[in-house]
């Protein structure tokens, strides 16, 4: 019974997927959105992307990382070097801008990832400064005037990269090494004294989540006509931050749904830079004040559809209970 309503499951996202695809590249095609809405859209999906790999290394390890913005500057400009100065493919310029994004999670994961709390935060805030700093001094790229790009990144593109995204994510949360991050953010000292080498699965879940920042960047670069470094500063890494917190620690539903909402509200805020992170601000203040778990906790959206079974009990007691 269980597989069988796995199976359903399964086949209920793959629908849901593909009407959502088709849907919107109707409205694309129709002409029915404007460029505006367009990019709304764009957006929405790289930020998903972002959130839902900054949730496994924050929500599911428990490491307290605030340089994904470095990951998304690595990727972005990875893959623009292979499209613009080698003239290579967009696709394996996105794979070009995860690899290299992972190999610099890696760099940064072993030596860093041994730090737990505020000094890992630092030193992951650090590498994203020093990622925006010689992207600067680098003539190669630009430098502070910034890089130009040719726009690339189509809905197809964004849309598959988003759910491969979610897909591998998900099921890596769901595998015996999903399980050992958890237990790292539980407890690491009792998931070390069992027997889980931590380094590694921090140092994995990291790698990871640094390569799908890379896809992101790739996806955010030839999203638009010019990339500078100044787009990949510490705010960024705290607008990514926000997305996973909003939506609730340990919950790839409330990432994406934090994305998508935050997303909105920042395009159409997006005049007033200011009152943005005011917003930003007050959201995350009433957050920790009334639901300090996040808009979903630790809870995905499907927990909300499980139907729940009456168990009677014996003859000591007569009442009927309902359990999950």
């Amino acid at each position: 019974m269980t597989k069988i309503k796995s199976a359903k499951g399964f086949w209920l996202s793959i629908l849901l997927a593909v009407v959502v695809f088709f849907g919107a590249q109707f409205l694309i095609n129709g002409a029915i959105l404007n460029s505006f809405y367009i990019n709304i859209l764009f957006l929405m999906a790289i930020n998903i992307i972002l959130a839902v790999s900054l949730h496994l290394i924050i929500g599911i390890t428990g490491q307290f990382s605030i340089g994904h913005a470095g990951f998304l500057a690595v990727g972005a400009y990875m893959s623009a070097i292979f499209t613009m100065k080698l003239q290579l493919p967009f696709g394996l310029g996105l794979v070009a801008g995860g690899i290299v994004a992972a190999v610099a999670g890696l760099i940064i994961g072993i030596p860093s990832l041994r730090l737990k709390g505020d000094y890992l935060a630092i030193a992951t805030l650090g590498f994203g400064e020093i990622v925006r700093i010689a992207l600067l001094n680098i003539e190669y790229v630009g430098g502070a005037s910034g890089m130009q790009v040719t726009h690339l990144t189509t809905w197809p593109w964004v849309f598959a990269c988003m759910i491969i995204t979610i897909i591998v994510i998900r099921n890596f949360t769901n595998s015996t090494h999903g399980r050992a991050c958890i237990s790292i953010r539980e407890d690491e000292t009792a998931s070390d004294a069992m027997g889980i080498n931590t380094t590694y699965y921090k140092v994995l879940a990291f790698v990871i989540g640094a390569f799908f920042a890379g896809i992101a960047g790739g996806l955010y670069s030839h999203n638009f006509y010019i990339i500078q470094p100044a787009n990949f500063g510490f705010l960024k890494s705290f607008d990514i931050l926000i997305l996973v917190v909003f939506g609730g620690l340990g919950s790839m539903s409330g990432s994406v749904i934090s994305a998508i909402l935050l997303t909105v509200v920042s395009a159409y805020l997006q005049d007033y830079p200011e009152t943005r992170m005011i917003f930003y601000s007050l959201i995350l203040i009433i957050m920790m004040i009334y639901r300090p778990q996040g808009l979903m906790g630790t809870k995905e959206i499907t927990s909300f559809f499980k139907k729940r079974k009456t168990v009677e009990g014996g003859p000591a007691d007569g009442n009927k209970h309902t359990v999950a």
